[in-house]
């Protein structure tokens, strides 16, 4: 038991499908399986295949690669025993063996947008951008690769394990559930078939070997990180038969599973066609990041994880900085409800979020060079823009999207400067310039949630129950464990930062003499006048006894004294209207309070509120989320405002526990979206969070 390793592995297709699992094979959550395949791009994640149940007999021995955790208890079999290797990259590879034997598999999952979605331009970080593509032209497929070697001849069987069923439930035998099977050559093809509603088609299909149908229900598999959540733990999956495969050593068999019946299909699946996949997927990052492999980055990229605590200790930093980009290509996906791309803001459970995208993409596609892909990204929200609001989530079909955000529309401006800065891309700036102003007049005029500017100090407010619309946004029972009704701290630094834009935009439009120069210069006065309006009023959240800033002021006009890191974002936007004492201070104190070595806490210890550890139920967790526990996209931010206030003096924060937590933690590969405010400071919530890969990026330590 002490050998079971699970920590998590993640496959992304840039439809929003994915493969996931552990180390140790073992799955431990309803979100771990070989083919999530996304049915609406990036939504309706439906899991078709979880598994294939590997055992191997040799000289009339069967030894078993797989584990399962069963709802009794019970660990059976214990494959995970005989795990000698494992590692990432390039793909997932495991292998296990004996004295006399060694099976070694490899998983890859290929790009689903084909070569009519991203068309690489030839420049070093660029690609063109999303077009629009008939649905029959996605691609979820996964390759399942097994090598073969050892002194006799082996008969590898692999039984099927498959579902059809939302990501986020689990798969329960009943006698309306069936599944239909039609055999050909080297390939099953299946559905599912609930109370006369049919599921997703899919196939299978592999090189070699005898297929024999022997339809059987497994029930009661556990899935013991979903008892530690307090959710549903329960699953039984369906197996309509196994693939007996002969092999000699040094033998391969390879499995193709892909969305579609597809009985004559041409494609050709073969002893190579797993090592063009890999090639391909190189390919594709080379022309996205600009790298090669040579032959010490192999290396660099191969090392064994198994038992392995510190890989930071070898692993050059080039090394490091393309297996940090390779994570980020991960939440980078296809929205087809939009036609145009977006971020997924966390894998396995969350959708793509306006906010955390737009805070993420600086990292995601700015520091990357991915300049078509950050145009293409402020272009789709942008393009939403209601009421003056920016869309904080996008409905997976018909319907109208959800305007539930104060600040992404404030984030949006914020990107927006971001990319103009890094690219003079005036074009652009032309063609947003009518959002800038819609989101201006909004917030001025007033629109939802009440949100509109004080016109006696020039602060935004917002006054809705029941919602909660800033970043800190869990809910319980319908009541805002945070409330920050009012004037928030960073909603109202953003104001500013977006302001200081706005007459700076305008001012340049007038120089390009783009329409009526005159009503741009009036225009950059109103912007620059309001900018200073707000600039003074920010001196309302000054807390001269705790030399902090209060983090919001309630619509009674009480102020909300408790120290948390939103102080930070307010001095770490590119406009900050904040004195370099004042800004000094405020990190002195969050540094000592809030500061840990994987980002800030949400809340100071000494809080009477503060709750150190993110576990329990989904009450509890929810009511942990913004009490106490560490956010880890908060390092970038904290950076940022360290290096503007303390030029030139070392960052208190040691980058390697989180750059270790990236190769050896939680999703190996990737970074857990929080952790515990106690020490040891746990890995929690989703396993692989974009904004918080991204903000490694902005600020990795070369």
């Amino acid at each position: 038991m002490a050998d079971l390793d699970t920590r998590e592995w993640l496959l992304t297709n840039g439809l929003g499908g994915f493969a996931s699992g552990t180390v140790s094979d073992v799955r431990t959550r309803t979100y771990h399986g070989w083919l999530f395949a996304a049915t609406s791009p990036p939504s309706g994640r439906t899991l078709l295949l979880s598994h294939l149940e590997a055992s191997l007999e040799i000289g009339g021995e069967v030894v078993v690669a797989g584990t399962n955790f069963w709802g009794s208890g019970q660990i059976e079999p214990t494959g995970y025993e005989l795990l000698r290797y494992f590692q990432i990259n390039p793909v997932p590879k495991w292998v296990w063996g004996d004295k006399e034997w060694q099976l070694t598999r490899r998983m890859i999952m290929p790009s689903g947008l084909g070569e009519n979605f991203l068309c690489p331009t030839g420049g070093i970080g660029e690609e063109a951008s999303f077009s629009k593509t008939p649905n029959n032209q996605y691609c979820h497929r996964i390759l399942v690769h097994y090598l073969y070697e050892g002194n006799d001849v082996g008969v590898l069987r692999l039984r099927l394990l498959i579902a059809d069923r939302n990501f986020h439930h689990q798969q329960k035998e009943t006698s309306d559930l069936l599944f239909s099977q039609i055999l050909g050559e080297r390939v099953i093809c299946l559905q599912s078939i609930n109370a006369g509603d049919f599921g997703t088609p899919w196939q299978l299909r592999w090189t070699r070997g005898e297929y024999q149908a022997e339809a059987v229900w497994y029930w009661n598999y556990g899935l013991p990180e979903e008892t530690r959540r307090g959710l549903g733990d329960r699953e039984d999956l369906y197996s309509p038969g196994y693939l007996n495969v002969v092999l000699q050593p040094g033998d391969t068999v390879t499995l193709e599973a892909k969305v579609g019946f597809l009985i004559n299909d041409h494609t050709p699946l073969n002893y190579e066609t797993f090592s063009k996949a890999v090639e391909a997927e190189e390919s594709r990052l080379n022309q996205i990041f600009g790298w090669s492999m040579s032959k010490g980055t192999e290396k660099g990229l191969e090392e064994n994880l198994v038992n392995n605590s510190n890989p930071t200790a070898y692993i050059p930093r080039d090394t490091l900085w393309q297996k940090i980009l390779r994570a980020s290509e991960q939440f980078i996906v296809y929205r087809a409800s939009i036609s145009g791309p977006s971020v997924i803001a966390g894998y396995h459970w969350f959708n793509d979020w306006g906010r955390d995208t737009l805070i993420a993409l600086p990292g995601l596609t700015l520091v990357t060079g991915r300049f078509k892909l950050a145009k293409g990204l402020l272009e789709t929200f942008g393009r939403y823009c209601r009421h003056g609001l920016i869309p904080n989530g996008f409905p997976d079909v018909d319907g109208e999207p959800s305007y539930n955000s104060i600040d992404a529309a404030l984030w949006w401006i914020e990107a927006l400067g971001l990319y103009l800065e890094a690219t003079q891309d005036w074009d652009f700036l032309v063609a947003q310039y009518p959002v800038v102003q819609q989101i201006y007049k909004a917030f001025i005029g007033g629109t939802l949630y009440n949100i509109q500017v004080d016109s006696t100090d020039g602060l935004i407010s917002w006054d809705a129950r029941g919602v909660a619309l800033t970043w800190m946004d869990a809910l319980v029972e319908g009541k805002a464990v945070t409330p920050r009704r009012g004037k928030p701290v960073e909603v109202n630094a953003l104001w500013f930062s977006a302001l200081c834009w706005s007459a700076q935009w305008a001012k340049r439009l007038s120089e390009i003499q783009v329409g009526d120069s005159l009503k741009y210069l009036k225009q950059a006065q109103r912007y620059s006048q309001q900018a200073q309006q707000v600039k003074e009023s920010l001196q309302k959240y000054w807390n001269s006894q705790l030399r902090y800033l209060y983090d919001s002021i309630e619509p009674d006009d009480r102020r909300n004294s408790q120290i948390r890191p939103n102080a930070v974002l307010a001095l770490s936007l590119y406009h900050c209207g904040f004195s370099q004492s004042q800004g000094e201070q405020i990190l002195e104190l969050a540094a000592s309070r809030l500061l840990t070595p994987y980002g800030l806490r949400s809340l100071e210890p000494s809080d009477p509120e503060y709750i150190g550890k993110y576990v329990g139920d989904s009450t509890q967790r929810d009511s942990a989320y913004h009490q106490g526990t560490v956010w880890s996209w908060l390092i970038g931010p904290f950076v940022r405002s360290w290096e503007r206030f303390f030029p030139g003096k070392p960052l208190p924060f040691d980058w390697e526990p989180i750059l270790n937590s990236f190769l050896n933690q939680a999703c190996i590969g990737s970074i857990s979206e929080i952790f515990d405010g106690d020490p040891p400071h746990n890995p929690r919530g989703a396993v692989a969070q974009a904004w918080s890969v991204a903000e490694i990026i902005r600020h990795f330590p070369k």
